[in-house]
């Protein structure tokens, strides 16, 4: 039976190895992927970083298209962080109200925003430990912000990064947070500059959840999914 066991568990070690994509593959799969949506960095709508830092914090489980129909009435008052302690916390629960967990977004946003001003003058510090002490900033929501406002090089892994990443078969993850630390050592500097938002319209759009366009994918020559054989 140990000798079976063994069998068995070499076996998968060698399909594992057998699938996992090269250097230069990983560098080609990203580069082809940046060229299907190039010069995007967010599709949220922002004036200031402050707000970007909000947009972030509200499309946590809502789409960017949610979320920019809700922010018209907030950004309209709302500029800086300072801006938001002109609101009572009734009425900005009900400007956010139209996405999904609301009355604990608007929460995170005060407290992010006393934070700010506080803190650091009404600044978004540009350190990734700090920027998730504030409240409702994960690792995710760090590295969007950062990624979008210095050109930080940092991929923030969503649903659809994660998605994409175990589909192709850079990664082999079960968790969004194991994919993140994946990526984190996998990746060079360079790539990690780019990729984030490509890799994200790309799973929002093309490698969708349900019915990828697999016959049309641009990586598919790359890609693992058992499933692109049969949606051709």
């Amino acid at each position: 039976m140990e000798f079976f066991r063994f069998v068995r568990m070499m076996i998968s070690l060698l399909v594992l190895f057998a699938s996992m994509k090269t250097k230069k593959e990983i560098s080609t799969i990203l580069r082809t992927v940046e060229a299907h949506y190039p010069d995007i960095k967010t599709e949220l709508h922002y004036e200031t970083p402050f707000q970007l830092l909000v947009a972030v914090i509200l499309s946590a489980q809502t789409t960017d298209k949610q979320v920019n129909k809700t922010t018209i009435a907030l950004f309209h008052c709302v500029h800086e962080a300072k801006d938001v302690s002109k609101l009572t916390l009734k009425e900005l629960e009900n400007t956010v109200r139209s996405v999904n967990f609301y009355r604990n977004k608007a929460k995170f946003i005060v407290g992010c925003a006393e934070k700010l001003v506080r803190e650091f003058d009404g600044i978004i510090p540009n350190d990734l430990k700090i920027l998730q002490t504030f409240p409702g900033v994960g690792i995710k929501t760090a590295k969007v912000v950062l990624s979008v406002l210095y050109d930080a090089p940092y991929v923030g892994v969503d649903t659809h990064v994660h998605r994409v990443m175990n589909r192709i078969g850079i990664v082999k993850t079960k968790t969004p947070e194991e994919t993140d630390r994946k990526l984190d050592k996998l990746l060079t500097h360079e790539q990690k500059m780019f990729v984030h938002h490509p890799l994200v319209l790309f799973g929002r759009y093309h490698c969708t959840a349900r019915k990828p366009k697999c016959s049309s994918c641009p990586v598919r020559e790359w890609c693992d999914y058992p499933d692109k054989i049969t949606l051709e």
